[in-house]
Parts: structure tokens; sequence; C-alpha cells
């Protein structure tokens, strides 16, 4: 602290010659100090709001990207879920659709099947009626035929022809005890 009271004790002829054995020269210092000063007012009345206003500018240019972007990809995410949800819908459509195509031939063959059984059967039940009416008319030819063999035979053991009603009762009558 001594010396700095002797050094603010000191005349300026004192401070001068302490300034010149630095090898500062108090004129130049004066001087620069005064061209600091103007060049730093320039500076700030005339480079720095336009400076500033372009550093603002593009501040205000990346948050508004940066917003830009992530509304993007908050966007491209909705999109690729609804994405997925529209395929899994699909997928589920399709699922449903084939379930229902197969049910539908299920019920198609079922019904194919049931037209041909009974088709068959009907079938089965023509030719049935149709074998039964061939078997009646067979029974009933060979019944006649019968009758006429056994009418036949019996004028030729009788040599004698009965009348048609006569003949008719006497061949039942043989037929019945054939049996």
């Amino acid at each position: 602290m001594n010396a700095l009271h002797i050094l603010a004790s000191e005349t300026p002829a004192a401070q001068q010659d302490l300034l010149s054995a630095l090898g500062i020269n108090w004129q130049l210092l004066t001087i620069q100090i005064v061209s600091f000063l103007i060049l730093l007012f320039v500076l700030k009345k005339l480079v720095y709001p336009s400076l500033l206003k372009a550093l603002d500018e593009r501040q205000a240019s990346i948050e508004a990207s940066a917003k830009a972007a992530k509304k993007a990809q908050v966007a491209a995410e909705k999109a690729e879920e609804a994405t997925e949800e529209q395929l899994d819908e699909a997928k589920k459509a399709a699922a449903d659709i084939l379930a229902i195509a197969q049910k539908e031939a299920v019920v198609l063959l079922d019904e194919a099947e049931t037209r041909a059984s009974k088709k068959a059967d009907h079938l089965i039940a023509q030719a049935e009626a149709r074998l039964a009416t061939d078997v009646a008319e067979a029974r009933e030819l060979l019944r006649t035929e019968v009758m006429g063999l056994v009418a036949r035979a019996t004028e030729v053991v009788i040599k004698e022809k009965l009348d048609p009603k006569k003949d008719a009762a006497l061949i039942e009558r043989a037929l019945k005890e054939s049996r």
C-alpha cells in the first residue's frame, strides 16, 4: 500500500516521468482512447443494430425450422401410425372376407350335397317305383300266361273246354293251392 500512497501523492510531473519510464506516451494513449470511443459509438449506432437484427432473424429462422422439423416429425409419426392402423384394418378385413368366403363355401357345398342327396333319393324312389310297377306288370303277365298255360293243360287233360268263368275259377284255385 505504500507504493500506492507514493504514486497518489506524487505530482503530475512525477506521474509523467513514471509513464515515460514505462514507455507510454500519454498523448498517443489519449488519441487511442478517443479513437476507441468514436469507433465504439459508430459501431453501436451503425453496425451493431443491423448485426443484432440479422442474428435475431437467423435465430428466429432456426427456431422456426426446428419447430417445423418437430411438427413434420410428429406428422410423419402420426402418418406412420395411421398407415399401420389402416394396414391392420385391411388385414382384419381380408381375414373377415376370407372367413366369410370359407363359410359361404361350406354352406354352398352343404347345399350342393343336400341337393345331390335329394336328387339321388328321388331317382332311387323313381327307380323303385318303376321296378315295383315292372314287377307288378311282370307278375300280372306271368299270371296271365300261367293261367293260359294251365287252361291249355287242363283242356288237354280234360279234353273238354269249360266255360270261361269255370275255367278262371279253376285256375285261381290251382294257383292258390300251389302257393
